[in-house]
């Protein structure tokens, strides 16, 4: 079936959304409006996404937990889609979230730790189980999950685990010798110096750890390895898979209208910096390259005209501006030149700048575009 048949198939029965329709008809219309983004999606303007997110919204309500889960299955694997409904269904029982938890890139790690903290330990072990689970998310499945969802996250190779996190580890592992044998056999943990990094309680945490299984030696417990602090070490980097999966999340947390200094300050607090990026992307309406290109070239004088665009305030922009993925880490002097330059600079200035900007960037395109099309005619 072509996607004009099924589109047509899709938007034919929208009365279903004034309840005049029986079950099955809302259930297939939820199903076929899921399969008809699936095959746009790549191709949607944040608009048409925003309406395919509030109809679909709107039939999850109205339809059964079968057409709920099948249509999470047909979103899950997608690099964009509809935000607020992924969500939604993220938050619903666990035949329906479970595909989203396991694979879906849309769900932020503030996403995550929400539904671990409010959810059922099955949400749990889902999300414990990605194939990327970072510092944060993997410190809420220690705090919150049982000991299935906190072993499948200790068993998982890709899963992050900060200090935090690893010291109430090795707390839990005192009773329990399941969470003290996986977490012994995880590759980047050195222990033979753990004893330098943990606090005082742990470290007689440690000693009883012994207690539990005879094999482990508190004597030769030791610290984390470099390789765990990295990314928080040295922000500086751009990472493409990184980049994607921050993009498309962004994108998703602007379909929500969630997409606000909040959420940038939070970006800034935990060191989201590719994040951050794509959301001066998003905010700003420009092409992610464009982006990607002023961080590679550590142009300062283009993030600082965006930003202030974007009408950030000084304080935040001081926050910001050093956790954006440069090319090279910014030094103390970049610094305090850009946020000298931020402060004299005038909202309503850089508005108009980065319009000018805008302007003679799309004459250019414009201009390439039918330079093309001459040479191809010649």
């Amino acid at each position: 079936m072509s996607e004009f048949e099924e589109g047509r198939r899709a938007f034919a029965s929208f009365r279903v959304l004034n309840g005049e329709d029986s079950h099955s008809e809302r259930d297939q219309l939820f199903r076929n409006m899921a399969k008809l983004f699936s095959f746009v999606s790549d191709r949607c303007e944040d608009e048409q996404v925003a309406q395919y997110d509030e109809a679909l919204c709107l039939l999850a309500e109205l339809v059964e937990v079968e057409a709920r889960a099948h249509v999470a299955k047909i979103l899950a694997p997608l690099q964009r889609a509809p935000g607020t409904v992924v969500v939604k269904l993220a938050n619903d029982d666990i035949e329906v979230a479970r595909p989203l938890l396991e694979f879906s890139n849309v769900l932020s790690d503030d996403d995550l730790i929400d539904i671990i903290e409010k959810h059922s330990e099955a949400h749990r072990l889902a999300i414990a189980g990605r194939a990327t689970v970072t510092e944060r998310v993997g410190e809420a499945i220690v705090e919150h999950g049982d000991t299935a969802s906190v072993i499948k996250l200790v068993r998982n190779a890709n899963a992050e685990i900060g200090k935090a996190a690893l010291e109430k580890l090795v707390a839990r592992a005192t009773s329990d010798a399941a969470i003290a044998e996986d977490l012994r056999n995880r590759a980047e943990i050195d222990w033979k110096s753990l004893r330098g990094e943990i606090d005082s309680v742990a470290d007689k945490v440690l000693e009883t750890l012994g207690e539990v299984d005879g094999r482990f030696d508190p004597i030769t417990a030791g610290k984390v390895n470099a390789v765990v602090y990295k990314r928080m070490r040295n922000r500086a980097g751009f990472n493409a898979q990184e980049w994607k999966v921050a993009y498309n999340q962004v994108r998703a947390l602007a379909d929500r209208k969630q997409l606000d200094d909040r959420a940038l300050a939070r970006f800034a607090r935990f060191g989201y910096g590719h994040h951050a990026a794509a959301a001066m992307a998003v905010m700003l309406r420009v092409g992610p390259e464009t982006v990607v290109k002023w961080l590679a070239s550590q142009d300062y004088a283009a993030v600082t005209v965006a930003l202030r665009a974007a009408g950030l305030k000084p304080d935040l922009f001081g926050a910001i501006a050093p956790t954006l993925p440069w090319r090279d880490l910014p030094t103390e002097d970049h610094q305090r030149m850009v946020t000298s330059r931020f402060e004299a600079l005038e909202e309503e200035e850089a508005r108009n700048i980065f319009e000018l900007w805008r302007a003679h960037s799309f004459r250019k395109r414009h201009a390439a575009s039918q330079e093309d099309r001459q040479a191809m005619t010649a």
